[in-house]
C-alpha cells in the first residue's frame, strides 16, 4: 500500500474574502426545504427528497462555474448498494464539483454529506431537515468552491456532495473507489460533518474550537504492520495526524478564528465519517466536525417532549461559527 504525503506551500497564500454567513444560511435554508433528505427518498420530485437535494446541488456548482469562466465541471457517480439500512437495494448518487488544477492528477477532496434521517433510519417520507447533519457541511463545500474557484491551484479540488452517509458511507466508498480507479494522487481529503452549531447537550457553548478527527494506527495496514508502528510508538506519525496538524497550524494564522482541537482517534466513539473509506485506501483524510455536539439535535424526530425540542432544524445553527469553520477548510485546501 502506497504511503501518501502530506505536501504543504510553506509561504501563506494571499487572503481569501471571508465566507459569507448569509449564503451559508441561504444554502442551508434550500437544503431544509427539501422536507427529507433520506438516501432511499424519493429521486423524480422537483421539490422534495433526495433527487431534487441532489439535482440542487449540481445547480450551485453551475451557478459557480458560471462565474469563473467553466473552471468546474459538474460530475454524478452512482453505484447501487444494498445493506441491513437498504435492504432491497438503493442507487446512491455523489454530485462533484471538479476544478482542474496545473497537475491533473494530484486531488484533494472537500466533502460533505447530503442525506439526512429521522430517529428511524428507515423512515423515507417523515421530514427530516437535517440542518447541521449535514447540510452545514455540504454549505461549506459549496462556500468553498465560491471562494476557491476564483484562483488556480497546483492540486485538482473536488468538491464532493454525497449521499448514503446514513446507510453506511456509501457515497464516500464510492469516490474513494472512484479515486483509486482514476489513479488519482489524493494528497488529502477533508470531511465535514455537523460543522454547523456551537450549543451543545445541556447548553453548553462552545464557539471558539473545531474538532478534527485523524487516525493514528493506519485503517490501511494489516494487522503485522499496525502491530510494528505500535511497537515504535508511531501512532502519532501518519499521513492523516500530519493533515491534522497542519490544519492546526493553518488555522492560528486566521485572524478572529477557531482553535483547533485534534483529536487522536479517526472518529467520534462508536461512530463514523465519510473520511474512513478513504483512510482504509491509505488516502490521508479528517473530519472536521463542532466541539459541543447536541443529541437532542441528531437524528430525531420533529417534537417537543416536557419542554426540550427536538430535531435538527436551523434554529439549532449558529452561521457565523460555520463561516469560521469554512475559511479554515479555504486555507487548508489552498496550500495542499
Amino acid at each position: 500500500m502506497p504511503i501518501f504525503a502530506v505536501p504543504l506551500l510553506l509561504a501563506a497564500a494571499a487572503p481569501y474574502p471571508a465566507p459569507s454567513s448569509v449564503r451559508l444560511k441561504a444554502d442551508v435554508t434550500e437544503m431544509v426545504g427539501f422536507g427529507t433528505r433520506h438516501t432511499a427518498s424519493i429521486t423524480t420530485d422537483p421539490k422534495r427528497g433526495i433527487g431534487a437535494a441532489r439535482n440542487w446541488a449540481a445547480s450551485r456548482f453551475q451557478d459557480i462555474a458560471a462565474t469563473c469562466g467553466g473552471c468546474i465541471t459538474i460530475d454524478r457517480i452512482s453505484r447501487r448498494f444494498t445493506g441491513p439500512r437498504a435492504p432491497t437495494g438503493v442507487v446512491v448518487e455523489d454530485v462533484l464539483g471538479i476544478q482542474k488544477g496545473r497537475d491533473p492528477n494530484r486531488v484533494v477532496i472537500v466533502g460533505a454529506h447530503i442525506d439526512s434521517r429521522v430517529t428511524d433510519v428507515m423512515n423515507v417520507t417523515s421530514d427530516a431537515p437535517g440542518a447541521n447533519d449535514n447540510a452545514s457541511g455540504v454549505a461549506l463545500v459549496l462556500e468553498a468552491a465560491r471562494l476557491l474557484s476564483q484562483r488556480q491551484f497546483d492540486a485538482t479540488i473536488v468538491y464532493a456532495v454525497f449521499s448514503g452517509e446514513e446507510q453506511g458511507l456509501w457515497g464516500a466508498e464510492l469516490l474513494a473507489d472512484t479515486a483509486k480507479a482514476r489513479g488519482w494522487q489524493v494528497s488529502a481529503m477533508l470531511n465535514n460533518d455537523i460543522v454547523g452549531n456551537t450549543v451543545g447537550q445541556g447548553g453548553l457553548r462552545v464557539a471558539d474550537k473545531v474538532r478534527v478527527f485523524s487516525e493514528g494506527i493506519r485503517a490501511s495496514e494489516d494487522l503485522v504492520a499496525q502491530q510494528g508502528r505500535r511497537a515504535e510508538g508511531g501512532e502519532d506519525d501518519g499521513p492523516s495526524r500530519a493533515l491534522a496538524k497542519a490544519i492546526d497550524g493553518i488555522a492560528r494564522d486566521i485572524p478572529g478564528g477557531l482553535d483547533v482541537m485534534i483529536d487522536r482517534r479517526p472518529d467520534r466513539f462508536g461512530r463514523g465519517g465519510d473520511h474512513e473509506p478513504f483512510l482504509k485506501l491509505g488516502y490521508p483524510a479528517v473530519r472536521f466536525s463542532v466541539a459541543a455536539e447536541n443529541w437532542d439535535r441528531q437524528h430525531q424526530d420533529l417534537r417537543t417532549e416536557k419542554g426540550v425540542v427536538y430535531g435538527d432544524t436551523i434554529e439549532g445553527m449558529d452561521f457565523p461559527y460555520l463561516a469560521k469553520v469554512t475559511a479554515i477548510n479555504v486555507a487548508t485546501l489552498s496550500r495542499i
